[in-house]
Formats: C-alpha cells, sequence, structure tokens
C-alpha cells in the first residue's frame, strides 16, 4: 500500500436507491424499474475501485445487508466508501406519495448516527417535492443529504446518470453541508428552492430564486456563505406526521367561482395560490373573493405563490392587496413544491393558529426570502443573490462579514 493510501482518510455515505430513471431498463411496456442496479456501478471505475481491498476501514454499524462499493481515492486524499440501501418496490417517482416521503426519512433517521452523510437516488419529476418535504421533516440536521438522478438510464451508453451519482457522492462525502440538497448538472441547489425545468435536457433543475450553493466542474466551489446551520447544541429529529389535506389552486382567466370553491371547500385545510404576476388576482370579481375569505374564516391557510418562474408576490397593486387584506398570506418567492410541502409540514404541528400562519411567511429552512429594509438583511438579499463564480464569491463574503446569521425560526434558536 503506497503512503498516501496509509495516510487517506475515508467517509461512510448511505445511498438509498428509491427507483427513477437512473436505474430503468427498457421494456415492451417502456422504460421501467428493475434490478442489477448496484451490479451495474461495480463495473463503472470512477464509481467503484474493484482493486481496493479495503484494509483500515471504518465500517459502519448497521444491522442490515448493504452493498458496499468505495470510489477511486479522491484529490483530497479520502477514500469515499458508500453502501447501497436498495428499496424492494422502486418506484417512478410519479407514483411517489407521503407514506415514501416518511419511509425515506425514517431510513435516515434510523441510520444516523452510523453514517456521515447520505445520498437519495430519485426519480425527477417529483424530485422537488420530496426534496422539499425532507426539509421540513428533517429538524436540527447536522449532516449533508443529497438527492439526485438522472435523465437517462444508467444503463443506456449515453447518459447523465454517472456524474450525476459520482458529484452526489463527491459533495457527501467531502463536505458537511448540513441541508437537504438537490444535485444535478454539476450544481448543488437547496432543495426546497428548486423545480423541475426541462424534461428532456441534463438541465432539468433549476433554483429560480437563490444561485447554487455549489459547483463541480474543473474545480469544486462551494459557497459557505449561504448554507443554511442549525443550533449544534439540538438534537436531530424527524417529523413524520403530515397533513394531506392541502391542494393547489392555480388562477387563469375565466375561472369560475364554482372550481374556485370546489379547491375551498372542506376537508381542504391548506392552500397554495397560484396567482398571476406578483400576486395579483382577478379583484373585481366580488364572489370570487369572498370564497376565499369564507375558507380563511373557517380556518384554512391560503398561501400566495406567483405562476412566475422567478420572482416573488408583492403587495403593490390594488389586484394583489386585496388578498392579503382578507387574510391570505404571503409566499415571497417560495416555489410551488415547497409551498405545498410547507403547509402539509406546518398543519401537522400541534400549534396555535396564529402561529402556524407565522411559520407560513417565516423561513424555517432557507425555502423563501424575507423582505427586510434593514442594512443586514439588504446586504444579505444581494450576497445570497450572486453567482458562485470565484470573484462573486469573495465580493459575497465580503458583504456578509459583520451580518448576524440567521435564526433557526421555527425554534427561536440563533446560531
Amino acid at each position: 500500500m503506497s503512503s498516501k493510501e496509509e495516510k487517506c482518510k475515508s467517509t461512510n455515505v448511505l445511498v438509498l436507491y428509491t427507483g427513477g430513471t437512473i436505474g430503468m431498463y427498457r421494456s415492451n411496456a417502456g422504460l421501467k424499474c428493475g434490478s442489477g442496479f448496484t451490479d451495474l456501478l461495480k463495473k463503472l471505475p470512477m464509481l467503484h475501485d474493484d482493486d481496493y481491498k479495503y484494509p483500515n476501514q471504518r465500517k459502519p454499524d448497521v444491522s442490515h445487508d448493504l452493498h458496499e462499493l468505495v470510489l477511486p481515492l479522491s484529490e483530497y486524499g479520502v477514500r469515499v466508501f458508500y453502501y447501497i440501501k436498495e428499496y424492494e418496490e422502486k418506484k417512478d417517482s410519479s407514483n411517489m406519495d407521503s407514506e415514501d416521503w416518511v419511509e425515506i426519512a425514517k431510513d435516515v433517521r434510523d441510520n444516523y448516527d452510523a453514517f456521515d452523510s447520505f445520498v437519495i437516488l430519485h426519480g425527477t419529476d417529483t424530485m422537488s417535492y420530496t426534496a422539499s418535504i425532507l426539509s421540513f421533516m428533517f429538524q436540527n440536521l447536522h449532516k449533508t443529504v443529497i438527492l439526485t438522478g438522472s435523465q437517462i438510464s444508467l444503463f443506456e451508453q449515453r447518459n447523465d446518470g454517472r456524474n450525476n451519482v459520482l458529484g452526489a457522492l463527491m459533495f457527501a462525502g467531502h463536505f458537511v453541508i448540513p441541508e437537504v440538497t438537490l444535485f444535478f448538472h454539476g450544481k448543488l441547489y437547496r432543495g426546497n428552492r428548486t423545480t423541475k425545468i426541462n424534461s428532456g435536457d441534463f438541465l432539468a433543475f433549476d433554483s429560480p430564486n437563490l444561485a447554487p450553493l455549489a459547483t463541480i466542474g474543473a474545480e469544486i466551489n462551494v459557497r459557505w456563505d449561504v448554507i443554511w446551520r442549525c443550533d449544534p447544541n439540538k438534537k436531530f429529529t424527524v417529523h413524520t406526521e403530515l397533513n394531506l389535506d392541502v391542494g393547489v389552486l392555480k388562477l387563469f382567466p375565466g375561472i369560475t367561482d364554482n372550481t374556485v370553491e370546489s379547491i375551498c371547500r372542506e376537508p381542504v385545510k391548506g392552500i397554495v395560490l397560484e396567482s398571476f404576476g406578483a400576486g395579483n388576482c382577478p379583484n373585481e370579481r366580488k364572489e370570487f373573493i369572498e370564497i376565499l375569505e369564507k375558507a380563511i374564516k373557517r380556518g384554512a391557510i391560503i398561501f400566495n405563490c406567483t405562476q412566475c418562474l422567478k420572482g416573488g408576490v408583492k403587495k403593490d397593486f390594488e389586484t394583489g392587496k386585496i388578498l392579503f387584506d382578507i387574510g391570505v398570506l404571503s409566499g415571497s418567492d417560495i416555489t410551488t413544491e415547497a409551498a405545498l410541502t410547507k403547509l402539509s409540514y406546518v398543519l401537522s404541528k400541534d400549534l396555535p393558529l396564529d402561529k402556524k400562519k407565522e411559520l407560513m411567511e417565516t423561513s424555517i429552512r432557507g425555502e423563501l426570502s424575507v423582505a427586510s429594509t434593514s442594512k443586514s438583511g439588504f446586504i444579505k438579499a444581494i450576497a445570497s443573490d450572486m453567482d458562485s463564480t470565484p470573484d462573486n464569491n469573495d465580493v459575497s463574503k465580503l458583504l456578509l462579514n459583520g451580518t448576524s446569521h440567521h435564526k433557526d425560526n421555527e425554534n427561536g434558536a440563533a446560531h
């Protein structure tokens, strides 16, 4: 063994393979999930060093059998060992539901102490929903959790799966980024800020209102100044209760009052209102406004989000202000995926209604931008929105120097 190998460090990553395009194969019925995924990884030199015999490996203490693989020695002098748990029922992510979210969350919880970080292989269609809900379910997260997948199966000669898996493992095995993130096409995003923007391109995801947390190319660049960190003294827990009485109401010209009423009636307790532009609606339609107001008065939470890919809702226009006047809450620049899953999470908590409303308008996992007229708030807004080039990273750090760290507003703890 070389002296470099003797001095190398190692990290252990748990990979949860839930399904998705990345492991699909062709059949008469179309692409479908199957077996053989781990065996394929072992044949790819960039994803498994078959010659390494693991002499000094610190094995994770787990009670179940896992597939064990190891990356080649990295440029940082680190051996990344990763252990794959293949779900018995691998799913196209279009079939994912709340029970799957809970299963994934519990797997992370049950293995939290045994592994340094986690990678979740997932289908792309609903990956942003899963990344968003996990960010809320994981309370006081101190380890790296990354979701990734691919647009083309790893079994195909030309695919994006190899680079996505390798990139996710590189970040998970080398950096402590204590958020639920999503890695795709060379970029690591805050998971609850993402949305799928393209069904047929390798650049499938974007984070419209927050620049990537990190990028990987010739060099790896992490924007440490914007990483969301919780109170280091609080223990990691998982919130598994979710309220599924939520829905999305997307406005369109000519939408009928009957359609609006069908979504706003019992038992629905939370509604994501996808409004026009900067949070606007048909304010001249009296019955439309009355339907929304009636739902709010019975205790439903209506959360206003823009249909636009970028930007957020404001109270500048008469057609938007009327919504806030009747008690609709501002979603700022949150995505629909994060808004819906946050409603499900917040509504499940044993809190008074006014506290739930307060949490919805508060950034509890970095999921939305909170408007601020203060000097530090303005500076943070500029710094966080800058792209991640080396020059801008330096400027961003200078801008952030001297401003206070954000608070874990859900728990009221500063860090």
